[in-house]
């Protein structure tokens, strides 16, 4: 069973490599065979593992990760369609208005101009939420991290956390930060629940060898807005909304194709949720 469990492990430290390869180079030409080295699968079996493990080939997983950007693109930026095509590595805006009619049945011209069509669920803008923003530069952070699938509102982000911890004990390593960092991969807007991506990370002072399912990255320097929200996570994917439909676009700040955080800043297991505060850290340019 050990043996078993160490080759799960093993396998999904290499897909975690494979995936953060296809995040980090979106808008460039990616190839298979690249993929397949990166992986350390042999060709034969590369497929079949990223398939198992993702749930839908991995060809599928580029296309629908970049169609998906686009959307996110589309609703949250005034980009012009022909320069979010090219950066998410279409060659034309026709093939991506191609791609983007499959997917969603709907072009992004007609997604862009009609602000009533939904992908998935509706926007839940709040006029009155008062949030504390500012944009600053945040220095390259190392971090360990455990990659979850799944409903955001589902996970267990207690138990993955602390399995951090446990790793950090047993590889004998210095304690990261206390406040999780969560990074979200995703807009349930546009991505279906199950497809949905999780990392749940520890920022540590040094670097740290990736060993089974804990993968390693360093998250490079950047320019963030950053909002500190007080209340219960039930409500954040309304914060969310709120923060690209009213703040974002008041603080006329360009969006960069990059994934979300959330850094929680008390524990909520001896927190009311009414007091619970977190930091949403959206990457801008």
């Amino acid at each position: 069973m050990e043996n078993k469990k160490t080759t799960q492990e093993e396998y999904q430290k290499c897909v975690n490599a494979v995936i953060d390869y296809i995040n980090l180079h979106l808008g460039e030409e990616i190839d298979l065979k690249s993929l397949a080295k990166i992986s350390h699968f042999s060709p034969f079996y590369f497929h079949r593992i990223m398939k198992a493990f993702l749930g839908e080939p991995i060809g599928t997983f580029i296309v629908r990760t970049r169609t998906e950007a686009a959307a996110r693109l589309l609703r949250y930026s005034d980009m012009p369609i022909a320069d979010i095509a090219y950066r998410i590595g279409y060659s034309s805006p026709s093939s991506l208005s191609k791609v983007f009619k499959q997917f969603y049945g709907i072009s992004p011209l007609e997604y862009r101009n009609n602000k009533n069509f939904v992908i998935m669920k509706p926007a839940i803008i709040r006029p009155d939420l008062d949030l504390k923003r500012e944009i600053k530069e945040v220095p390259a952070r190392n971090v360990i991290y455990l990659r979850l699938f799944g409903d955001y509102k589902l996970n267990d982000y207690c138990g993955t956390w602390m399995r951090l911890f446990q790793f950090i004990k047993e590889q004998g390593l210095p304690m990261g930060e206390v406040m999780p960092l969560c990074i979200y991969h995703d807009d349930p807007k546009v991505t279906p629940v199950d497809k949905l991506r999780t990392d749940v990370c520890m920022i540590m002072p040094e670097r740290v060898t990736p060993k089974g399912d804990v993968g390693f990255k360093l998250i490079p320097a950047g320019r963030y807005a950053i909002f500190l929200y007080k209340g219960s996570y039930e409500y954040l994917q309304a914060v969310y909304d709120t923060i690209y439909g009213k703040y974002i676009p008041e603080m006329e700040c360009t969006l960069r194709n990059e994934p979300s955080a959330e850094r929680y800043m008390n524990d909520p297991a001896n927190t009311a949720p009414e007091d619970l505060l977190t930091e949403i850290y959206i990457p801008v340019e």
